[in-house]
């Protein structure tokens, strides 16, 4: 450390001279080596950095990341894991450290850059320190959950003056600065969050996006159960608390970062990583044991995973996507857990050949549809910086698109569910009105009665209101990601006097055709 750094002073914890170092008496050990800024870097194997939380090439790593970070041309997800990958000497801790400190950086940007537009060094190094202040505190990967043992834990990272410096951050009155510096949003939704949820709520929704998601699983009920799998998340030890999920019925939650890809319940499809409110979504599908069913935009299949536990591995469940690397995700994942009834199917387009030949055959279909991601920006924060109001309207078409096309697989009496992870009303209550009217055949299905035989003793279910019939789910209320939902019922047409059987026999028919062209 600095020779530089003022005497020690007793009682003060933030003491710019603290250390963890541990002293070696090992006449091998190697000798110390400094940086370019006079800070020690501690080589491969040595002892003395062992106790500590962040470490100066945490920092280095993090100046590295942010200039390919900031420019926004690709997710930030991309960009981490490909540096991570071109940087295979950094362990999973380096790792979770790095990654927490750089999403804290796109969370707080606003807020973060107007501070560093003052102090020493670089811009991109203040930015790094307060990234690092932000995953050391609220990110739950330091010594507490407090500014100032996330400052002390960079006691090995700091120079003279940063101490004083990040200091002076921890203790700015968010109340004195500009509403879209202090809320770290742009201005077009800062503008749109004061329409839906409102003036009285959008700083608190504001707020709430700004911290990181807890993370979620959802236990696999093909092969444990929700007790269970609390036990094995609590024998990690450590910080590690697990605790069930207040809604979820199957959902455990996980205080805390653990490297749970090494454990051996995620090897043995215990569990799949999974938002509360992106579990509770397959609830308002409500799918039965022996249904066909579809989930059109399945993605890397988080949900058609939950969807096909629910049918308890039986009937068909055909898993959409336009992306052959997505649906080449999907199969490891399937495989973990067990289920024999998920069927990966490639599309080029929602109006794929396919789509055609299971038209009127499908009992139960979910369109999760492309959106702008404004509910996930706890986990993605670039997604705001990236998005722009002129997307959202392009993708505004593509839903319609999308959900048009999904609603022909629909049998008579069939369930259509409308979903997204946005909180913007054009992609949400807009789209589904505008398929009601598009599409007399159906009618809605208030999500309260949907979701009653999950919460049947509750007046109003989890996300419904008493004024509409959509279902909503909100960070700063619910503690989850953002979820919108509409379900939809095809209307049972009616039959032709002594054609009941005939119909029947008919669609029995058809579907067993369509099931051997798609095999």
């Amino acid at each position: 450390m600095s020779a530089e750094r003022p005497p020690r002073k007793s009682g003060n914890r933030l003491a710019p001279h603290k250390s963890y170092a541990a002293k070696s008496n090992d006449p091998q050990r190697r000798p110390e080596r400094r940086n370019a800024s006079g800070n020690l870097i501690a080589p491969e194997g040595q002892k003395n950095f062992s106790n500590a939380k962040a470490l100066p090439q945490h920092a280095l790593h993090l100046e590295r990341l942010l200039p390919e970070l900031l420019s926004f041309e690709q997710p930030s997800d991309r960009v981490v894991s490909r540096y991570f990958r071109a940087e295979p000497q950094l362990g999973n801790r380096d790792r979770a450290l790095i990654a927490e400190s750089a999403f804290a950086i796109l969370r707080r940007k606003n807020e973060f850059s107007q501070f560093a537009s003052s102090g020493e060094g670089s811009q991109a190094r203040r930015l790094a320190l307060l990234g690092l202040l932000s995953a050391l505190s609220e990110g739950g990967l330091g010594s507490a959950n407090r500014a100032e043992s996330a400052i002390a834990d960079l006691a090995h990272v700091l120079k003279p003056g940063e101490y004083e410096w990040l200091q002076r951050f921890a203790t700015v009155d968010p109340s004195a600065l500009n509403s879209l510096v202090r809320n770290n949003l742009p201005e077009w939704l800062w503008d749109a969050f004061g329409k839906y949820p409102g003036e009285e709520t959008r700083e608190e929704l504001a707020k709430s996006l700004m911290h990181p998601a807890l993370l979620d699983l959802r236990a696999n009920t093909m092969k444990t159960n929700r007790e269970e799998l609390l036990v094995q998340m609590n024998a990690l030890g450590g910080r590690y608390q697990a605790i069930p999920t207040p809604y979820a019925p199957d959902g455990v939650r996980i205080m805390g970062k653990p490297a749970l890809q090494n454990t051996a319940g995620f090897k043995a499809g215990m569990f799949e990583v999974q938002d509360e409110g992106s579990q509770l979504l397959a609830y308002l599908l409500a799918p039965k044991r022996g249904e066909m069913v579809v989930d059109f935009c399945a993605g890397a299949g988080g949900k058609t995973l939950a969807i096909g536990a629910l049918m308890r591995s039986t009937g068909r469940l055909y898993a959409f996507d336009t992306s052959e690397r997505r649906l080449a995700n999907l199969k490891p994942r399937q495989a973990r857990s067990g289920l024999s009834n998920v069927h990966p199917v490639w599309i080029d387009s929602e109006n794929d050949a396919k789509i055609k030949r299971l038209a009127g055959k499908i009992d139960r279909v979910l369109v999760d549809a492309p959106c702008s991601g404004m509910g996930t920006l706890r986990r993605n924060p670039d997604l705001k910086w990236r998005q722009t109001p002129t997307g959202v309207l392009e993708l505004n078409q593509k839903q319609m698109n999308i959900l048009a096309s999904a609603a022909r697989l629909l049998k008579p009496g069939g369930r259509l569910v409308y979903a997204t992870c946005s909180l913007l009303p054009q992609e949400n209550q807009a789209i589904a009105e505008d398929f009601l009217a598009k599409h007399p055949q159906f009618e809605v299905v208030p999500a309260a009665q949907a979701l009653k035989p999950l919460f049947p003793n509750d007046k109003l279910p989890l996300g419904c209101s008493p004024d509409n019939p959509w279902w909503q789910l909100w960070p700063h209320i619910h503690g989850t990601d953002g979820f919108f939902g509409a379900v939809f019922q095809k209307k049972a047409a009616a039959p032709a006097p002594n054609s009941e059987k005939a119909i029947e026999k008919e669609a029995q028919v058809k579907t067993k055709k369509a099931v051997k062209e798609l095999k």
